[in-house]
């Protein structure tokens, strides 16, 4: 299995992603992927599935992500059934953070107990 082939999963959900100026070469067994990722959340899984893949020690792989908006930490579709708390336990890991979502959106929210599906939120650097 090539180096590319291995790494694919990762490829794959660059282009799900929609990652900007997309490259990637192989040269003596090493990877080299980069590109721009809308958001730093965007640019994390990215990095995440990459660890996944290549474990602790990357040493057949080498990527470049930057990130074309670091103002957000990113925006977010709601779905039907989702609160604050399950956005906030989705990017922060803390369901107790939905109030850093709230203060980021009361342009849009005026309450924090009511969203609406398709309502696209801001989520606001920790």
């Amino acid at each position: 299995m090539s180096v590319k082939e291995k790494y694919q999963p990762v490829l794959d959900l660059g282009q799900e992603l929609g990652i900007k100026n997309g490259n990637v070469t192989e040269e003596n067994g090493i990877l080299s992927i980069s590109g721009t990722a809308n958001t730093p959340y965007e640019r994390n899984i990215i990095w995440d599935k990459i660890k996944e893949i290549g474990g602790a020690e990357l040493t057949d792989v080498r990527a470049s992500i930057k990130v074309e908006d670091e103002t957000v930490f990113h925006k977010h579709t709601v779905a039907s059934g989702e609160t604050l708390s399950k956005i906030a336990l989705k990017y922060y890991g803390n369901a107790g953070k939905y109030p850093q979502i709230f203060e980021a959106n009361t342009d849009i929210l005026k309450d924090a107990n009511t969203i609406h599906p398709n309502q696209l939120l801001i989520i606001p650097n920790e």
